[in-house]
C-alpha cells in the first residue's frame, strides 16, 4: 500500500510541476519531498544546520540583494517572533512583578530587533522597559524608539545594580550584539554584560548571547536561560545549555534553504517561531 502511495504522490507532483512558474517550483519541490517521505514512512530527518559567521552574513546579503527584503522588514519579522517565543516561554499568568521586562539594546540590528520585541511585548500585555545606552541617528532606529515611546515604554537612563534588576524585573532580554560581533566588547557594554551576569532572573538572548564568539561560544560569558536563533541557529548555539531554544524569523525562502542545506524544521500552522528544545 505504501508503494502505491509513494508512486501516486510522485505522479501528482510531476503534474503540478508542469503547471507552475519557476518561482513557485521550489515550494512545490519542498512539499513533494515531505509528501513522499510521509508516504514512505522511512525517511530520516536531517539535523538542522548551524551556521558559521561568514555563512550567516552571506545569507543576510542574499536576502537583501537577491530577494529584495529591506532591513526594517526583516527586523519587524524577527522582533515579532522574539516576542511570541518569549510569551510562550514566560506567559503572563506565570509572572510576578507586574510582568515587568527589561530589554537591553545595542547599537546595531540586534538592538533594533530588541526595540521591535519590546513594542510587541507591550501589545501582548507585558510591561517592558528599555535600556538603550548607545543610540544612533539612523532614521530606522529613531523611528523604532519613537514607536516605543508612544506606547509609554520607559527608557532607562542608566542600568541599575544587579540586585535592583533582579528585584524589579521578571526577566531581561539581551539584544546587545548579534552574529556580526567580533573582537573585544567596547564601553559601555563591558559593564553592562558584567551586570547582567550577576542578576538572578532569567536572561533571554536574541540570536547570539552577547559577548559570545559566534562560532565558539563563551563559557565564561552570559549563560542565558532562553535563546531564540534567527534565520538559522549559529554554531555557538551548540554550546547553549539553557532551558528554552527557539528558532524564529519565518522568512527564509525555499531557494536559500536548499542552497545552504539548512534543514529547517517545519513551523507549525501560522506560528512565527518553533521550539528546538
Amino acid at each position: 500500500m505504501q508503494a502505491v502511495l509513494v508512486g501516486g504522490t510522485a505522479t501528482h507532483v510531476r503534474r503540478l510541476l508542469l503547471n507552475v512558474r519557476p518561482v513557485q517550483r521550489s515550494l512545490v519541490q519542498l512539499q513533494a519531498a515531505r509528501m513522499a517521505s510521509d508516504a514512505a514512512g522511512t525517511a530520516e530527518e536531517s539535523p538542522i544546520k548551524y551556521l558559521g559567521q561568514e555563512e550567516a552574513q552571506q545569507i543576510d546579503q542574499e536576502l537583501f540583494n537577491e530577494y529584495a527584503y529591506s532591513v526594517d522588514q526583516l527586523m519587524e519579522l524577527a522582533g515579532h517572533s522574539c516576542a511570541v517565543a518569549l510569551a510562550k516561554s514566560y506567559p503572563l499568568t506565570s509572572l510576578k512583578k507586574d510582568a515587568t521586562v527589561l530589554v537591553c539594546c545595542g547599537p546595531g540590528n540586534n538592538g533594533g530587533d530588541g526595540l521591535v520585541c519590546a513594542r510587541h511585548l507591550k501589545m501582548f500585555g507585558y510591561n517592558p522597559s528599555v535600556f538603550y545606552p548607545k543610540r544612533t541617528d539612523k532614521p530606522l532606529y529613531k523611528n523604532l524608539t519613537i514607536q516605543c515611546e508612544q506606547l509609554d515604554i520607559p527608557f532607562l537612563s542608566h542600568l541599575p545594580k544587579p540586585q535592583l534588576l533582579s528585584d524589579g524585573f521578571s526577566y531581561i532580554v539581551d539584544a546587545l550584539f548579534g552574529f556580526s560581533f567580533k573582537g573585544e566588547v567596547r564601553p559601555p557594554f563591558g559593564d553592562v554584560l558584567k551586570t547582567l551576569k550577576e542578576v538572578t532572573v532569567p536572561i533571554c538572548s536574541i540570536d547570539v548571547p552577547s559577548g559570545w564568539d559566534v562560532e565558539g561560544g563563551n563559557p565564561d560569558g552570559l549563560q542565558p536561560e532562553f535563546l531564540i536563533s534567527l534565520t538559522a541557529p549559529k554554531k555557538c548555539a551548540e554550546k547553549f545549555a539553557g532551558r528554552y531554544h527557539y528558532l524564529g524569523g519565518r522568512f527564509v525562502p525555499p531557494g536559500i534553504i536548499q542552497k545552504y542545506e539548512l534543514n529547517l524544521p517545519t513551523y507549525p500552522g501560522t506560528e512565527p517561531c518553533i521550539r528546538l528544545h
